[in-house]
């Protein structure tokens, strides 16, 4: 399940604030500074990218498909703390839109046409879309080391530049940004107040006759019964992983998991404040600079 985080450490996504600080400088300090999107803002910049990379390869003279396939509540992420119950009765983990995702994914307009094309039209194409070769290469450091590297061109480019102005600047922060967690995961993990509501969770989920360790863990189980049982027996995988889920957001309401995991995960994120606070609090201020124009240009999934 891909919309699944893989593992505890993870959990630094539980509240969807990628970014550093809201426990540190004085109160008038926090209230400056810029807030983290929600996935319903970052849901729409995404689509009007989208609709604006489509609008501008038509001026080239090709057709590029919008996926807006899923409605707003279908396209809900579902994080390492997933306390949705209503969510979880009908959509279980997300199992069955993920699948239908990845057959779609499989099927793709957008690469049947671009392989319907002439071999000179599918190159003219991909000059289009994002510059081709020769085209500016980004590069970001990535907080745990290393760096990450993408081309900005084409009408890719065209379109990041009408949403953040400045995508060069957004992708490096936003490297660091949603890197944050590779230095203080593995300490995250071994918290004391987080393995404690952890485990309350665990003794939750028990006596509801769900005996997991952890939330990764029944989702894990969950992903390893629905391929056991296969396509011919979908309804009744479909019916165990909304049980699991339906169990697992019920007792993350029961014991806060999620304002424990949120207060532990503020706590390591505030220490590194001072190293990388400036450039979180740019990448979340070219964020709602991209939300500001999105609304402009698509409206919110129905």
């Amino acid at each position: 399940m891909k919309r699944v985080l893989a593992s505890l450490c993870a959990v630094a996504a539980v509240t969807g604030a990628v970014a550093t600080g809201c426990g540190t400088g004085s109160d008038a300090e926090r209230a400056a500074r810029p807030t983290p999107l929600t996935w319903q803002q970052e849901l729409r910049i995404s689509d009007a990218q989208a609709r604006l990379t489509s609008r501008c390869m038509k001026r080239h003279g090709f057709t590029y498909w919008e996926d807006r396939t899923l409605t707003l509540r279908e396209s809900r992420p579902v994080r390492y703390v997933q306390d949705d119950v209503a969510w979880a009765r009908t959509y279980g983990y997300g199992g069955r839109i993920d699948a239908e995702q990845e057959r779609l994914h499989l099927h793709h307009p957008v690469a049947a046409y671009r392989q319907g094309l002439s071999a000179a039209r599918r190159t003219a194409f991909d000059e289009a879309l994002d510059g081709g070769a020769g085209t500016r290469v980004l590069t970001a450091a990535l907080p745990g080391g290393g760096e990450i590297r993408k081309r900005l061109g084409g009408c890719t480019g065209e379109a990041e530049r009408e949403l953040y102005g400045d995508p060069a600047e957004w992708f490096r922060t936003g490297k660091i940004a949603t890197g944050l967690n590779s230095l203080y995961g593995e300490q995250l993990m071994k918290d004391r107040r987080l393995t404690a509501a952890v485990g309350a969770w665990s003794l939750c989920m028990k006596a509801a006759g769900q005996p997991y360790k952890d939330p990764q863990a029944a989702r894990d189980a969950v992903r390893t019964a629905t391929a056991r049982l296969g396509t011919a027996r979908a309804d009744e995988a479909f019916a165990a992983e909304r049980r699991t889920a339906v169990a697992d957001a019920t007792c993350a309401r029961e014991t806060s998991l999620r304002a424990v995991a949120s207060a532990r995960e503020t706590y390591y994120q505030d220490r590194l404040r001072d190293r990388y606070g400036k450039d979180v609090d740019t990448y979340r201020r070219l964020g709602r600079q991209a939300y500001d124009r999105a609304v402009h240009v698509v409206p919110e999934r129905g």
